[in-house]
């Protein structure tokens, strides 16, 4: 196996100390880093969704992976940042008001990491206007809106609102969660339904494919 081979295989096993050290290995051997990160990182993140949506790992393995991820990443961005490498896309992700969920919110931020995009983690329980301002801020493609309970929905549809209100019509909004379906997604106007972390990535690669999103708002 190839350095980058081993790489992804302990990522998506999940191997923290395996992962550091062959991206170390990677990185002694002048790989460049943006390389490293598409050919090993990317496809070993992109194994372990379709993995969780097949019913073969479960969420603990999915974090365990998304750790090894961490540690390879760490090695890695100073490189990319040096190299002048920037992920093409930003997603600004956060749980919404009244809602303190985040183990769902977190794994697909790190899918999101996974698949090359910049994520701006905005955490839990973020009002409307703080949405809205992030994306102002940041300019994103993508934003992305979790709930867990089914109490929060209505915070979703106004955090929605809001978003379309300001004039960011260009962002494309992802939503996910527990009680959350395709249906809901429909009636509220946003343009993606996720029911998990591997669909989440799917979904944000469909629109990024689809050339949906070619530019910030």
């Amino acid at each position: 196996m190839t350095t980058l081979e081993q790489l992804s295989e302990a990522i998506s096993l999940g191997k923290n100390k395996d992962a550091r050290l062959f991206a170390q290995r990677a990185i002694d051997e002048n790989i460049p880093p943006a390389q490293i990160v598409d050919h090993a990182l990317v496809p070993a993140m992109a194994l372990v969704g379709e993995r969780f949506k097949r019913n073969e790992i479960f969420v603990p393995e999915m974090l365990i992976a998304a750790r090894a991820m961490k540690e390879a990443m760490t090695l890695l961005e100073p490189r990319l940042i040096a190299a002048g490498v920037t992920p093409k896309f930003t997603a600004i992700i956060g749980t919404v008001q009244g809602d303190l969920h985040d183990i769902g919110k977190n794994l697909v931020a790190t899918m999101w990491k996974g698949a090359n995009f910049r994520v701006v983690d905005l955490g839990a329980n973020v009002s409307p206007a703080k949405f809205v301002a992030a994306v102002q801020e940041h300019r994103p493609h993508l934003v992305g809106l979790s709930a867990l309970l089914t109490t929060t929905m209505p915070a979703m549809i106004d955090t929605v609102r809001a978003i379309r209100a300001s004039g960011a019509s260009a962002v494309k909004i992802v939503i996910g969660g527990a009680p959350i379906t395709q249906q809901f997604c429909e009636e509220i106007g946003a343009d993606g339904y996720a029911p998990d972390a591997g669909s989440a990535v799917d979904k944000a690669s469909e629109l990024v494919a689809a050339g949906a999103i070619d530019s910030p708002p």
